[in-house]
């Protein structure tokens, strides 16, 4: 069992207010372990979001699962980066993902052609500029010849959104982390986990470590956990390429009936309810398919129930999963 794996916590939704992040992010502080994560916010920025927490003083790891290409030049996301490691003090994910053609074609005219060769050259310029290279790149989707100023800051690992096969295995060739949202444990090992590490071997170098981010919720008196399950994953539900990835692994999600794919995801454990110790054992079939860190998402109660009755949540499944892993 991967005693050693990160348990980490993702902030779910936009924020509109700094406040509705802080409690979150002085838990990790106060545990002393764990990285916080968000996802692309189009309120509130996520990295001005972590900016005003370093500045706050509340200074934890930090990383974004995902933010969306289209919204950024390479260029930029490398230094809004770099910016929140420096910030924060702590090495930082910058999570990237493609975001659905009907977003690519809003702000970009068009649809990516060919997503993983975007993906590809959007990483291969993010890592050379961190690297500290005159970066000179002529590609289809991303061209420049440039070079970022020099500025001392803890290292910035570079992740990819991780889906399906295809992705693993152009992320196990360019990326630091391979980020897994609502991913059932056994296509984790069955189906990621090789697609990134032949990506890996085929590129001569160490395949990336794996965060999947993993609906949570406690059984409580008078919760209906299948309403915290449609509240929390049912805008993901509704999209193709999460229902066919959850198809992919023994889950019956369909995106014209995202209520019945919410329960199907609760009967098969993908939405982890329980006690908080039932909870701490269920994620141990994610450490032990291979992932690297488990992300908490407790979306499912923030938005049925509010934030505290998610940060209960969280406290409570933390200090399970410590009772367990020590």
């Amino acid at each position: 069992m991967a005693t050693s794996t990160l348990t980490s916590i993702m902030y779910p939704v936009m924020p509109t207010d700094i406040g509705q992040v802080l409690p979150v992010a002085r838990l990790l502080q106060r545990r002393g372990a764990g990285r916080l994560w968000a996802g692309q916010s189009l309120r509130l920025d996520t990295h001005q979001i972590f900016a005003a927490l370093a500045g706050m003083g509340v200074r934890v790891p930090m990383g974004s699962g995902v933010t969306l290409a289209p919204l950024r030049h390479p260029y930029d996301a490398a230094v809004q980066a770099r910016s929140v490691a420096a910030l924060s003090g702590f090495p930082y994910v910058a999570g990237i993902g493609p975001a659905t053609p009907d977003f690519q074609r809003a702000l970009l005219g068009s649809a990516y052609r060919k997503p993983l060769t975007a993906m590809r050259e959007y990483v291969t310029v993010m890592r050379g500029l961190l690297q500290g290279e005159v970066v000179r790149h002529e590609g289809e989707y991303h061209s420049l010849e440039a070079e970022m100023f020099a500025l001392a800051a803890p290292e910035v690992e570079i992740g990819l959104g991780v889906l399906r096969p295809r992705m693993a295995r152009m992320a196990g060739a360019v990326a630091d982390v391979a980020v897994t949202w609502m991913t059932p444990a056994g296509y984790i090992g069955d189906s990621l986990l090789p697609a990134l590490a032949d990506g890996a071997a085929e590129a001569g170098r160490k395949a990336p470590r794996v965060a999947t981010v993993v609906h949570v919720a406690v059984a409580r008196p008078g919760r209906d956990i299948r309403l915290a399950a449609r509240a929390g994953a049912g805008a993901h539900l509704r999209a193709d390429h999460y229902t066919d990835m959850l198809r992919r692994g023994g889950v019956e999600a369909y995106p014209d009936d995202p209520d019945a794919g919410a329960d199907a995801l609760v009967e098969a454990g993908v939405f982890v309810a329980g006690t908080p110790d039932e909870i701490a054992a269920e994620l141990d079939r994610y450490r032990d398919s291979g992932v690297d860190e488990v992300v908490l998402n407790p979306a499912g109660v923030l938005n049925t129930e509010g934030l505290g009755a998610g940060v209960r949540d969280l406290q409570d499944i933390l200090a399970a999963v410590d009772r367990r892993h020590g």
